[in-house]
């Protein structure tokens, strides 16, 4: 049907290219009028379907949807309608005529406001483009929260790309629309030996006119179709007291710690879900890309939310991004919109009423570290680990300020795993030096979406850059912790590994259908009494990145009411979670909305708890 379609469009383009520009009446002439036509027309959207849409397959339609045959056959007629215009010009049928405008300041206004128009449709239209490209399927929360933290740290590459994909391609747009605004003409078409106007001056204002408010009026709303930011709506008009109603406040948990304090290390692995995980086990893809976390995993506890296999968290409102994911697993609640001039970017300023693991690891003495390859200010963790436990921050200053790296070292969003891993080494070797417990972070950076940085030491096994950075990322993680199981240490140290929030690299995971993405998640060397856990509190849950918050603490010992912390359940309990008590679409939806509790408890600071 698609050839079918495509031909009898062509044939149409030819007939409207005899009647209207061929002034031979030959047999010939028509049959090489419509051959040319039809091929151009049909070559030439074929072309754009491919290398400009990235359409796969394109000339086999049973491969795709039935609307992939409309938007093909679309293209085609926009083509010939194209090529009819230029038929046309080149046969000097049409012609463009200057002419002067009656009123030169009212038509300056109106070309300026145009312009304006079209060039924020533009920018809209390609932001969002490059935004879902670049960050996947960002979340509004992310975009706004986003808007309100520092973005010093930020991977120059991403720089690069906004510059060479919306920001270049805006103004090339825009300058070819002002070209044609701002240049006085009037289309004009022979008949009868004469020329005479078929598009007056006035028409070409108003069709300028028309694209430019088109053009505004369809960026902004797929922009806002795209990010939905309806749902901000939510977040600063409708109220909710879910977190209210639901928040254990961990001052009031009654916490004991073990009185032999085990050490911490929580390893979060940038973008590692199970959906990279072969079939077999619980994966999407036909080969492994972790096998390596596919045997570690078989040494601990993994809460999964399959009956057999590994499964893990499906981010909530709130978590869905680096950031976010850790405020969720170190305090037991969302990262929400900041309001009332609240924001997470200065000092003393980070969720400053929120109890995070660091605090209470803090007051029980620990030694406390956190290991960014990027700038810790990026998103404002800085501010969120000093404010949260005194952490020593090494990330890309921080270790350049240790002497580990020269002064300009700049690799990726700062330095790269491969150093990552070697400077956790000398720093857990020194934490395990003193005679106090201690708390470690690191997070991973190299499988940060688009396309991950690739180091020069990878084996290339797969067709994309991508897979090959999940596959020696998770190899490297696994080193790590081989190395650390060789230390003293390890007796008395339980590991926290888990994937921070699901990839965001669209062009890898898009055609990823009927399989629900999880985060990974692997606890090692967790006490005895919560090693032999029942199946049923590890299989068939479904839970959230804050139920984390609890969960961490039982792994280290620590006891508390209820098992239940900020707004998380322990998952060794065995307790429902909010989001199996209430579905995952109710705690999405109250967690979207506004929560005075949160705006005048989380977002300021606390008062200190009375003895």
């Amino acid at each position: 049907m698609i050839w079918i379609g495509a031909i009898f469009i062509g044939l149409v383009i030819s007939i409207l290219d005899i009647i209207l520009f061929t002034k031979t009446k030959r047999f010939k002439t028509y049959l090489t009028v419509f051959v040319r036509d039809t091929l151009t027309v049909i070559l030439t959207g074929c072309f754009v379907m491919k290398n400009v849409f990235g359409a796969y397959d394109i000339f086999n339609g049973s491969e795709h949807l039935v609307s992939y045959t409309w938007k093909f056959l679309g293209l085609i007629l926009g083509v010939g309608v194209i090529f009819l215009i230029i038929v046309g010009f080149t046969k000097r049928i049409f012609k463009i005529e200057f002419c002067e405008p009656k009123s030169k300041g009212k038509s300056l206004v109106l070309k300026i406001v145009s312009v304006l128009l079209f060039a924020l449709g533009v920018a809209a239209f390609t932001g969002t483009l490059w935004g879902k490209d670049a960050f996947g399927d960002l979340a509004p929360d992310q975009i706004l929260i986003n808007l309100n933290s520092p973005t010093e740290g930020t991977d120059v590459g991403v720089y690069i790309s906004l510059f060479e994909g919306p920001v270049l391609t805006t103004a090339f747009l825009t300058v070819i629309f002002s070209i044609i605004v701002f240049t006085n003409y009037k289309v004009t078409y022979e008949k009868d030996e004469k020329y005479v106007t078929f598009i007056p001056y006035l028409a070409t204002r108003i069709i300028a006119t028309i694209l430019a408010v088109s053009m505004f009026i369809g960026g902004c709303a797929f922009g806002i179709d795209k990010f939905q930011l309806f749902t901000l709506f939510n977040a600063y008009l409708v109220d909710s007291s879910y977190i209210e109603d639901n928040y254990v406040d961990p001052n009031q948990a009654n916490i004991t710690f073990p009185e032999q304090k085990r050490n911490l290390i929580h390893i979060y692995l940038e973008s590692m879900e199970n959906t990279f995980f072969s079939k077999e086990f619980g994966g999407y893809f036909d080969e492994n890309l972790m096998p390596d976390l596919a045997e570690l995993s078989k040494e601990g506890i993994s809460f999964s939310h399959n009956s057999t296999g590994y499964g893990g968290p499906i981010p909530t409102t709130g978590s869905g991004w680096s950031a976010a994911a850790m405020v969720n697993m170190s305090t037991g609640l969302p990262m929400k919109v900041p309001v009332d001039g609240n924001a997470y970017g200065s000092q003393d300023n980070f969720l400053p009423g929120a109890i995070a693991i660091g605090d209470l690891l803090a007051e029980q003495g620990y030694l406390q570290t956190v290991m960014f390859g990027a700038d810790a200010a990026f998103a404002g963790l800085n501010y969120f680990y000093e404010s949260h436990g005194d952490f020593q921050i090494l990330d890309h200053k921080g270790v350049i300020a240790q002497g580990w790296l020269p002064e300009y070292y700049n690799v990726y969003w700062g330095y790269e795993d491969d150093k990552l891993y070697e400077f956790a080494k000398m720093e857990l070797t020194r934490l395990s030096g003193s005679n106090k417990p201690f708390h470690f972070v690191m997070e991973t950076a190299d499988t940060h979406a688009p396309t991950g940085y690739l180091s020069y030491k990878a084996e290339k096994k797969f067709d994309t850059q991508y897979a090959n950075c999940i596959y020696y990322s998770q190899q490297e993680a696994v080193k790590f912790v081989r190395w650390i199981q060789e230390q003293p240490f390890y007796e008395n140290t339980t590991i926290v590994i888990i994937g921070d929030h699901l990839s965001m690299a669209d062009s890898f995971v898009e055609n990823i259908k009927d399989y629900q993405r999880t985060m990974y998640n692997l606890f090692l060397n967790v006490p005895e009494e919560l090693a032999n856990i029942p199946e049923e509190y590890k299989f068939n849950r479904d839970w959230a990145p804050f139920d984390m918050f609890p969960s961490i603490l039982a792994s280290i010992g620590v006891q508390f009411d209820g098992n239940k912390l900020g707004i998380g359940t322990n998952m060794f309990s065995g307790e429902q979670t909010l989001v199996e008590r209430d579905g995952r679409w109710t705690v999405n939806k109250e967690l979207e909305n506004r929560s005075p509790f949160y705006n005048n408890n989380i977002l300021v600071k606390r008062k200190k708890k009375e003895d």
